[in-house]
């Protein structure tokens, strides 16, 4: 078995789902400049990803499900993952966003599985306060090692996508490691480059 685990956010998606929530509220300018702070390893994850959650506090659930159900997938998404199927991969979608968007992509796409935060919400509407398995920088990587166990895979057998600083720690334990469309911080950590909107582009680094 073979393991190729994806970044959802600017990865799979072309953009940031935090960033698309925010725009009813007016704060998408705001929220983004955070994002974007985040991203290039100038903010502690957990902080900005707090921090941006509350500023989501009384947005209805419908409105999030119906953002996070139309977000755009990134050129060539579903083509790769299902290559990837093909080739013998698990593909895995790690994200610090949200299930509201991870579970839908996941039944779009038809990736194996995801693991992404929760928006808590009481009575339809958002409290502001977030919780899950993608909160901290160190998560993707605690996470892949842990999947690695639990299916007998090696970093050898493992390919990582990212494009941002808290996809770092998952490329420490993966052969190939892809910065896709990535910030400088992450580019430092790869071994592999694509600069174009283009998943499929990946698939020249895949055996």
């Amino acid at each position: 078995m073979k393991l190729a685990v994806f970044d959802f956010d600017s990865t799979l998606m072309d953009g940031e789902t935090i960033d698309f929530l925010a725009e009813p509220l007016g704060l998408g300018e705001k929220v983004a400049v955070i994002t974007e702070r985040a991203m290039r390893g100038e903010l502690d994850f957990f902080e900005s990803l707090t921090t941006r959650v509350q500023l989501l506090e009384g947005l209805s659930v419908e409105t999030v499900d119906t953002i996070c159900h139309n977000l755009p997938f990134m050129p060539g998404a579903e083509e790769t993952i299902a290559k990837l199927k093909a080739f013998g991969y698990r593909v895995v979608v790690f994200s610090g966003g949200f299930r509201n968007a991870t579970s839908h992509a996941r039944e779009a796409l038809g990736f194996d599985a995801d693991f992404s935060n929760v928006l808590h919400a009481k009575d339809g509407y958002l409290t502001g306060l977030v919780g899950g398995d993608m909160m901290f920088d160190f998560s993707k990587g605690d996470m892949l090692v842990r999947l690695q166990s639990l299916l007998g895979v090696s970093p050898r057998e493992t390919i990582v996508v990212g494009d941002g600083a808290n996809d770092r720690s998952m490329f420490a334990h993966a052969e190939t490691r892809i910065a896709f469309c990535a910030k400088e911080i992450l580019k430092k950590e790869a071994n592999v480059v694509i600069n174009q909107k283009d998943l499929t582009q990946i698939l020249a680094y895949v055996d």
